[in-house]
């Protein structure tokens, strides 16, 4: 109950913000009744077979599972397996990186107690898996209470979480303890997550699923399909600003327009972290006189790319693509509070990439990065200017830092296997015997 008020009372304070969103932005107005009320037997195709149940937040997080949930589904063939999410573009994301395999997506109910109440007794789930930090007390709390064990893959817990959780520790060491094993992407996170009241035995260090789902090659489908539309040349140099924030479009901006002069070939494509600012972004790219060729609204491929054209992806999950065409990335995030954003993508690729001085949401991709030579963090906003003109002056100093990032990527995959053992040790190997609905 006493989360129950919490919940209430965060509610209260924040709705004028919700509805002003929900009546001018669109927000929040999908999946009301799945996240207020939770999910009934209409929302989800009934089953015998026992269910795994994966929960990713966002875009970010749906980007990150799909390799993993194909790979339980093929060691567990006799297995439901369903995904929830949080946000609108998420889900969106989810319909699309799941419906080839028929797996149901839903939106995951708040943490209230009868809403998880009557998801956990629709779905019956033996399995729940979290990925990165979903830790909702009361749905962890039904979910293990029903005999459900619960997993949280691909964890990460940074200084200022671990410091907030700490601070309320004896509130929610309760629902760590509960959690039956955490794969964590570092030795820092596991610590982390261990001090505020997960089991010793229970946490394990995977390392990040990031580095698996992150490319080897340019040479895709998708890569190729991105080039041709832009118009894109052999001889152009592309900039991708991705995962941008406020303040980091005009920085990628004012940047292109210093070095178009001195290098002609140079293209910018920018790609912002958030649909809500699509058309903010719009609009500062054409104040400052250039052409806004906007992806949503384009379905032809180019003829030409002239330098006067910046390229805004208004549509989401492209971006991984889009790093395909990239010969220099900036990646965003890193400039103002946010604390960086998912670099292994282009890394993947080989381009040269850099990033903003704040990054602490990613310390450990940054820190093994950095080691091997393999990218840049710029500790000013001018400084993108000059690592920029550094990469178009000297092509062979551009190759080497995208060979090392390369290089240090693939030495750290295989967390998705490891994941998955851990994983099948919790769904266990016993012939699957149906099971009674139980009371929540």
């Amino acid at each position: 109950m006493l989360f129950n008020l919490l919940y209430f009372i965060a509610m209260l304070a924040v709705s004028p913000w919700i509805a002003y969103r929900a009546i001018f932005q669109g927000r929040y107005r999908r999946g009301v009744k799945q996240k207020l009320f939770g999910l009934n037997a209409s929302d989800v195709p009934t089953s015998t077979e026992p269910t795994a149940w994966f929960h990713a937040v966002s875009v970010g997080e749906i980007n990150l599972i799909p390799s993993l949930v194909e790979a339980f589904k093929k060691k567990h063939p006799h297995w439901r397996v369903v995904v929830s999410c949080s946000t609108d573009t998420g889900y969106d994301l989810a319909l699309e990186r799941f419906s080839a395999s028929r797996t149901p997506v839903f939106f995951c109910p708040l943490d209230f107690t009868w809403a998880v109440r009557r998801t956990v007794q629709t779905l019956q789930p033996q399995l729940l898996v979290l990925a990165e930090l979903e830790l909702w007390p009361n749905l962890v709390r039904i979910a293990s209470d029903n005999g459900c064990q619960c997993a949280v893959v691909n964890a990460r817990l940074s200084k200022k979480s671990g410091a907030n959780y700490l601070r309320f520790r004896r509130y929610v060491k309760n629902t760590f303890a509960r959690i039956q094993w955490i794969g964590c992407q570092d030795h820092d996170y596991a610590a982390r997550f261990i001090a505020c009241g997960a089991s010793q035995s229970a946490v394990s260090v995977t390392g990040s699923l990031k580095y698996d789902n992150a490319p080897t090659t340019r040479d895709t489908v998708e890569v190729h399909r991105r080039i041709d539309w832009s118009g894109a040349q052999p001889w152009h140099q592309i900039l991708v600003a991705g995962s941008t924030h406020d303040g980091e479009e005009q920085i990628s901006l004012e940047t292109y327009r210093r070095l178009t002069f001195e290098h002609p070939e140079l293209r910018l494509v920018i790609t912002p972290r958030h649909a809500t600012r699509f058309d903010e972004v719009a609009s500062l790219i054409e104040s400052l006189g250039f052409d806004c060729r906007r992806r949503s609204e384009s379905v032809d491929d180019a003829d030409h790319w002239d330098a006067n054209t910046v390229i805004l992806v208004d549509t989401i999950g492209e971006l991984k693509a889009w790093w395909g065409t990239a010969r220099i990335a900036f990646v965003g995030g890193g400039f103002g509070g946010r604390g960086g954003q998912n670099m292994l993508e282009p890394a993947g690729y080989g381009a040269a990439v850099c990033f903003g001085p704040n990054t602490q949401n990613f310390e450990d991709m940054t820190r093994r990065l950095i080691a091997a030579d393999g990218a840049v963090q710029l500790r000013q906003e001018s400084d993108l200017a000059e690592f920029v003109r550094k990469c178009l002056m000297d092509p062979p100093a551009a190759d080497r830092l995208g060979i090392h990032a390369q290089a240090m990527v693939s030495s750290h995959r295989g967390a998705t296997q490891r994941t998955l053992e851990h994983l099948a040790d919790l769904a266990g190997s016993r012939e699957f015997i149906p099971i009674t609905r139980r009371a929540a």
